[in-house]
């Protein structure tokens, strides 16, 4: 299918072909008959990204701030490559649209495929995947160009509902850009007094046209112009649409505005503000959020969880509805706001009318893409033949762009990169020319079904690692899977199962068992006996409420990433825990806590704690492990600095093993190395973890005990049980 992106760091527009995406269960799948270029925000993004490094610094200082802090506890190195992904990364453009449902995920209700819906949220492609609270059904009277607007008008309703004014009100609309003119027709037709104010003719006219007072913005003698408009009041309240990083529209918004009268702020516009203004008539400064509520709520948009009408009776999706139900009833009229239409193999000139046309108000893009599913492969570059192994990736995040995938080239496999997906399709396409991937599979089931795909690489969310584990094993494949292994232990007895009865290699992304300094490490533990005692201080730092590992289904850090110290410390033991014991600070969930620390007991004596924070100092290095015992006192200061016995180790490479586990993988498929004991000591991790998630939530006392022996009937593959 065809996708409008644009480059990140050179400003690019492109037209591309990607993958047909595949909807979730609260997910719909619509093919596109129409989508709306917002002029002011697309606009503004286009700008942002043909900017230079320095201009996008300045425009962002918070992503600056950023940066400097993860490089002071990252490392420079890692922080460079994880800048250098985002801004080589291929930016999807648009966010309404209307077309027809292709299928629904099973929670998307009262969805069906067949249906005419507008969404949100949904970039300019051929086809989109939607959450299902943003795919609204439109009314049959209406137009698909009139049901494209449904977005950029829920966001006009938001603000005209932030202003909190009632009928027979006054509002003033200060920017009569595309916003701005969809605020003033439904304000009118909320039977409201309406004055538009803007510095061009033109637009002042056009919202004139539809029986709402124009002005061209004159300062002063504008001012009394309102005055005598409001029998000498000041409007009740004033929507601010414009789009600039001035703030004199926010300024001269409060010498208009009514004593206790509100400022509602819907355009990006600049907020350096004399706070006399505000202060001597009480006045309310808000701000409306997109397209309302529900809007960048992950329960809403991505779990399909609806507020409840009584509590909150507009949302984002009746927002939509409201501005649908208008237009067909003929309250509100749109169509004379599209000043230019073109298919979507036009983008591009699409985009330079919008760049170079000053009239240029609602563009539209027009698709004809058929309404069903499709599989269609994208081939990047002709594939070619080789005896070594090839290898197939499951995801194309960040992490995979940034770290994996320089490392899996570092270590050998840069020539036998068969194919990539992804479930958008843009981030796999993006991966595959930046990385000589040869195919990009439209689905999950085509890339396992390749002849040419050996290995298979699950680098995906979480909660899907289990279930493409046994796929993929089943599907005959070598594979290798990023931590965790599994989030319960039903899914671990189905990837034991898969890998029972299946020829495949299994290998787990515990790569800091492989770092240098750790292979060091072990080899001066083992010219010792007797137990060790291994103290782990984890400074993990804070995410945003908005991460991915927020989401309770991806099983929380102590599944997601503790996982990776409590497999460190075993390895360096040699065994496996006997008894695990955990505790949180009681923040969150149960077992979801982000601040905990760990207790293994070993069968040898040794001892393991890791303490895992994330209120410590952002300038704190990430890791510290000290290991002591057989002799030996060992530090390891965040993968950058060994030190044995009191003494520092020179020329030993730093870094987390990432590039040591692929290479290991590659040699093991070939058969020109052992796997034993490595993947016994990832099921041992994976049981351990979940059983310290166990501790957490109050089972069994806080403590888990895990047997000391193995199977004997079963042998080494059947791991350890809780």
């Amino acid at each position: 299918m065809k996708q409008i992106v644009q480059s990140v760091s050179a400003g690019e527009l492109k037209v591309v072909e990607v993958p047909q995406p595949e909807p979730g269960a609260t997910e719909v799948l619509v093919a596109t008959r129409r989508s709306l270029l917002s002029a002011g925000t697309e606009r503004a993004v286009r700008e942002l990204a043909s900017a230079s490094l320095l201009r996008k610094a300045r425009a962002r200082p918070d992503l600056v701030r950023q940066v400097v802090n993860r490089a002071r506890t990252g490392g420079v190195r890692s922080t460079l490559a994880a800048v250098r992904s985002r801004l080589d990364e291929d930016m999807p453009l648009g966010y309404s649209a209307a077309g027809v449902v292709v299928t629904a995920g099973a929670a998307a209700d009262g969805i069906r495929p067949g249906m005419r819906v507008a969404t949100a949220s949904a970039g300019h492609a051929e086809y989109q995947t939607v959450p299902g609270l943003l795919a609204v059904p439109v009314p049959e009277s209406v137009s698909d160009q009139e049901a494209a607007f449904g977005a950029v008008a829920a966001i006009a309703l938001q603000g005209l509902r932030q202003a909190e004014v009632g009928l027979g009100g006054s509002v003033a609309v200060v920017g009569l850009g595309l916003v701005g003119q969809l605020t003033v027709r439904l304000a009118l037709a909320s039977g409201l007094n309406v004055i538009g104010i803007d510095l061009r003719q033109w637009t002042a006219e056009l919202a004139g046209g539809g029986g709402a007072v124009g002005l061209v913005e004159a300062g002063a003698a504008t001012t009394e112009q309102i005055r005598e408009l409001t029998r000498g009041r000041g409007v009740d309240a004033v929507l601010i649409t414009a789009a600039t990083s001035s703030s004199e529209p926010v300024a001269r918004s409060a010498e208009i505005a009514r004593d206790r009268g509100r400022l509602v702020v819907v355009g990006d516009v600049g907020l350096d503000l004399d706070r006399r203004r505000f202060y001597e008539r009480e006045l309310d400064l808000r701000f409306a959020r997109s397209y309302g509520p529900g809007r960048y709520d992950r329960a809403y948009e991505e779990w399909g969880v609806d507020y409840p009408i009584g509590h909150v009776r507009w949302t984002a999706r009746r927002n939509i509805e409201a501005y649908l139900d208008l237009v067909a009833s003929g309250r509100v009229a749109v169509d004379d706001l599209v000043t230019h239409v073109f298919d979507v193999q036009q983008a591009t000139s699409a985009y330079e009318v919008l760049a170079s046309d000053p009239r240029s108000l609602a563009v539209q893009l027009s698709y004809s893409a058929p309404a069903q599913v499709s599989r269609q492969t994208i081939t990047v570059r002709p594939r070619r033949t080789s005896a070594s192994p090839r290898a197939g990736l499951i995801g194309a995040g960040n992490y995979a762009k940034a770290t994996f995938l320089p490392a899996l080239k570092a270590a050998g496999w840069a020539d036998d990169l068969a194919a990539i997906t992804s479930a958008r399709g843009l981030s796999a396409r993006h991966a595959a020319e930046r990385n000589g991937i040869a195919v990009v599979a439209p689905t999950v089931e085509d890339l396992l079904v390749r002849d040419d795909v050996d290995v298979v690489f699950v680098l995906s969310r979480h909660d899907s690692h289990a279930r493409l584990v046994v796929q993929a094993l089943d599907a005959g494949k070598h594979v290798f899977v990023e931590k965790p292994l599994a989030l319960t232990q039903d899914e671990l007895d189905q990837v034991t199962a898969a890998y029972e009865r299946n020829a495949g290699h299994l290998f787990v992304g515990f790569n800091r068992r492989y770092a240098p300094m750790v292979v060091q490490a072990s080899e001066a533990l083992a010219a010792g006996s007797g137990p060790i005692t291994v103290a782990y201080r984890v400074n993990a730092g804070q995410l945003p409420d908005s991460h991915w590992y927020h989401d309770r289904r991806q099983g929380g850090r102590v599944r997601g990433e503790v996982c990776h110290f409590l497999d460190l410390a075993s390895w360096l033991v040699g065994e496996q825990p006997r008894v695990v014991s955990a505790h949180g600070s009681g923040r969150g969930e149960p077992g979801l806590e982000e601040d905990v620390s760990v207790l293994f007991g070993y069968p040898n004596g040794s001892t393991a704690t890791i303490t895992y924070s994330t209120r410590g100092h952002r300038r704190t290095p990430k890791e510290r492990l000290e290991v002591l015992g057989r002799g030996r006192t060992i530090l390891i200061d965040d993968f950058q600095r060994l030190e044995i016995d009191g003494r520092e180790v020179k020329r030993v490479p730093g870094g987390k093993g990432h590039r040591d586990l692929l290479a290991h993988t590659r040699r093991v498929v070939v058969g020109e190395a052992s796997d034993e004991g490595h993947l016994e000591a990832s099921f041992g991790t994976t049981r351990a973890a979940l059983s310290a998630v166990a501790a957490l939530t109050g089972i069994e006392e806080h403590s888990s005990r895990l047997p000391t022996q193995l199977d004997a009937d079963s042998g080494v593959r059947a791991g350890f049980t809780l």
